[in-house]
């Protein structure tokens, strides 16, 4: 049982002893929306810090993973520990992640300053985005640098992880149609950074002075988002791309901006997890009062029925 590993009072014991076998677990507590984490991070507050956390997302095909790889091997050269969430497609049947990230990165595998994982959404609205959140400070209380989020790349992840991390890395590459997908996607409101990959590919041109030219139109703000050009496969460019996150990361803190940044997070995953707990009341109303239930089903009234049980527990 879940809740009965957590009561034995080893996985603290461990989780501050650095077995990374204890984070792997506390992380599936999160991934399961199991209420009895909480008691472990509690358990573990003291000892919480805030890593760096960097986002990459971009379509299907863009060379991601490879990046990311690259850049996890140029955060150990300069001895920073590194977690990679991969936060990939899941079945809505088994609610599992596809494990092809960490294939990739096999070559990290042995090092205990490296911690890769894939988490999926498991089916709950807004999930995916809380159960990071959460995973990211058990990783930090763990004592990890810096922590890698990668998307798959469609839809809501994109927006979620954005939410999450204080950099945006987003990545495309030559003749995916990336102009047309980055207008509707919205991306240039999400991203600090650009990445060109594959930039040995016939196109890589255009697709910069696409970006500069919709940038051009964008509001401007402090910031403009660098472009950057690399060819992860052959580890090209790598480090101009971390001095591009490092440079966004100094414009953070010089503008206060951090700091307005982890107020807004801290408000969002507030008001996430109430969502969270108020759904979780209600459905067990539901399902635990028949009588509840079929007065609904006779009248038809979701918000009304949803107010009163949410009174209840005032």
């Amino acid at each position: 049982m879940v809740g009965s590993e957590l009561n034995e009072g080893d996985l603290a014991d461990r989780f501050r002893a650095g077995d990374v076998r204890a984070l792997a677990r506390a992380i599936s507590l999160v991934e399961r929306r199991d209420p009895s984490v909480r008691e472990l991070e509690q358990s573990v507050r003291a000892q919480r810090r805030a890593p760096g956390v960097v986002g990459f997302t971009g379509a299907p095909g863009t060379g991601k993973s490879t990046l990311v790889d690259g850049v996890v091997a140029l955060l150990r050269k300069h001895e920073s520990s590194v977690a990679v969430l991969a936060t990939d497609p899941n079945s809505p049947f088994t609610g599992g992640a596809i494990l092809g990230d960490r294939i990739r990165m096999q070559r990290h595998a042995l090092d205990p300053k490296v911690f890769i994982r894939s988490m999926g959404a498991r089916g709950h609205l807004g999930g995916l985005s809380l159960a990071t959140r959460e995973a990211i400070r058990l990783l930090g209380a763990f004592g990890f640098d810096e922590v890698i989020l990668e998307t798959v790349g469609v839809g809501q992840s994109e927006l979620e992880v954005a939410a999450v991390a204080d950099t945006t890395v987003v990545v495309l590459t030559p003749n995916l149609g990336d102009g047309v997908q980055m207008i509707k996607a919205g991306i240039l409101e999400i991203a600090d950074v650009f990445v060109v990959n594959k930039a040995d590919l016939e196109g890589h041109v255009r697709v910069v002075a696409e970006l500069r030219s919709m940038l051009s139109l964008a509001p401007k703000g402090q910031w403009k988002p660098p472009i950057l050009a690399t060819i992860a496969a052959k580890q090209e460019g790598i480090e101009e791309l971390w001095a591009a996150v490092l440079s966004h990361r100094q414009h953070l803190e010089s503008s206060g901006r951090a700091r307005e940044l982890a107020a807004q997070r801290l408000k969002d995953e507030t008001a996430e997890a109430a969502a969270e707990i108020a759904r979780d009341r209600v459905r067990r109303s539901l399902s635990e009062d028949p009588a509840l239930a079929e007065r609904l089903l006779a009248e038809g009234t979701p918000y009304q029925t949803a107010e009163e049980i949410l009174d209840r527990g005032r």
